[in-house]
């Protein structure tokens, strides 16, 4: 009987430990396939569903402190959806409309997975994005010197670098988050020769994608995630470390791109894209005035016109991922990514200062959601899986912050409270 009994316990533990395993490395594939979208569907759709399957069949619970992100994002996939039905007859919209169903599924995964086990899984979840970044940051700079023979001219859209991705802006910004990432190993002063190697590699490809946007957004946010470091650091060491590197990091990167500009293609490619206007963005139907345009659009469609359609009215997408809510999922749609972005901003500030395991980190998931939003003001960023991965990760580490200081102030008074009944039996009747 004994014998039986401690068999039994011990079996559940193992298949748990076995489940929790495949849970991870399915984990770190999705980050690792994220860098992979120039076919549809991509290696990421496939691994993201069956990740998020296998979540589900073996336990994945929705708290309530996700309960603002689920409910914004199924309004505004209700918008696309009532929108499309204009435009039902075209196959594109619908299946756009599906995708983004897809892709809101997949940011409520990773806030409810970082539910439990918060640390390792988070972990693994960026060790497969880093993965993923350094070998699109190879495969972006080996095609733009055409160093990859036949295949370079694949990983090149306009002469600007691509990499594994359909668009060079999609590269830029994909390299952002484990920018900061590897940037912050080097201000802890952890692996500093290979982290500093790696983050040159990450910044030469971003360069070389010619994004003005994605430059924007890692200066805007490496200078957040240095100032939360800084503030948040325990020591005058640690804080005067963070100055030097910081320091030293600028001459690197000022060299590497005084390297890069001795190119002629690469400075005259730079001297063309460093302007702050493009001939696309100016004129009636350029960028800035296809927002006027899009605006006085959306106040006559209250429903929208549909996903994919602002271009046959007006040669090119709205560019804007405020504006394109409104257009591809009306009023409903337009207000809840509005209303999205808001709250996330909001509610995550509040825990900029928490102490937990995992606050380095969320201090660069955080800087680079600031940038991302910003950046989406001036490009459509709405089926970015990247984007669906930093907005999810932050509301899970938002709320996985809560339920730890719930937790650590439960300890704290249940370690006083033997002392204070103590106290109240020796009191005198």
């Amino acid at each position: 009987m004994s014998t039986i009994a401690a068999t039994s316990g011990r079996a559940p533990t193992g298949r748990r430990l076995a489940t929790e395993s495949l849970r991870g490395a399915l984990l770190w594939l999705i980050g690792f396939s994220g860098a992979f979208v120039f076919i549809e569907p991509s290696p990421y759709e496939i691994v993201g569903v069956v990740t998020i399957v296998l979540f589900a069949a073996s336990g994945l619970t929705l708290g309530a402190a996700l309960a603002p992100l689920v409910l914004i994002l199924v309004l505004l996939n209700i918008g696309y959806a009532m929108a499309v039905v204009q435009v039902s007859d075209q196959s594109k919209p619908v299946i756009w409309v599906l995708v983004s169903a897809f892709l809101a599924a997949t940011a409520i995964f990773y806030a409810a997975m970082l539910g439990t086990n918060t640390q390792r899984r988070l972990d693994l979840l960026m060790r497969g994005y880093l993965a993923a970044a350094l070998i699109a940051a190879l495969a972006a700079i080996g095609g733009y010197f055409h160093l990859l023979g036949g295949a370079s001219d694949m990983l090149l859209l306009y002469g600007r670098a691509r990499g594994t991705f359909n668009d060079p802006n999609v590269l830029g910004t994909f390299l952002v988050l484990p920018g900061l990432l590897v940037f912050q190993r080097v201000l802890a002063g952890r692996l500093i020769i290979r982290s500093g190697a790696i983050l040159l590699v990450m910044l030469a490809a971003l360069f070389l994608s010619f994004s003005r946007g994605a430059w924007g957004q890692l200066a805007f946010a490496a200078i957040v995630m240095m100032g939360l470091t800084f503030v948040t650091s325990r020591s005058a060491n640690e804080r005067m470390r963070i100055v030097l590197l910081t320091f030293i990091g600028i001459l690197v990167i000022a060299v590497l791109v005084a390297v890069l500009l001795s190119i002629g293609e690469v400075a005259d490619l730079f001297k063309e894209r460093a302007a702050l206007e493009q001939s696309y963005d100016v004129g009636r139907y350029g960028r800035f005035g296809r927002y006027l345009l899009g605006a006085d659009l959306a106040l006559d469609h209250p429903f929208g016109i549909g996903p994919l359609q602002f271009a046959k009215l007006y040669v090119e997408d709205p560019h804007n991922t405020f504006l394109n809510a409104f257009m591809s999922g009306g009023w409903l749609s337009g207000f809840c990514y509005l209303t999205l972005s808001a709250v996330t901003v909001v509610k995550s500030t509040r825990f900029l200062f928490v102490r937990t395991p995992w606050q380095p980190i969320y201090h660069a998931v955080y800087a680079a959601y600031l940038g991302i939003v910003a950046e989406s003001a001036i490009i459509d960023i709405d089926h970015w899986r990247h984007y669906f991965l930093i907005l999810g990760v932050l509301w899970g580490l938002m709320a996985a912050s809560r339920a730890y200081v719930r937790g650590s102030q439960s300890a704290s008074l249940t370690t006083r409270t033997p002392r204070k009944t103590r106290q109240m039996a020796a009191r005198p009747a």
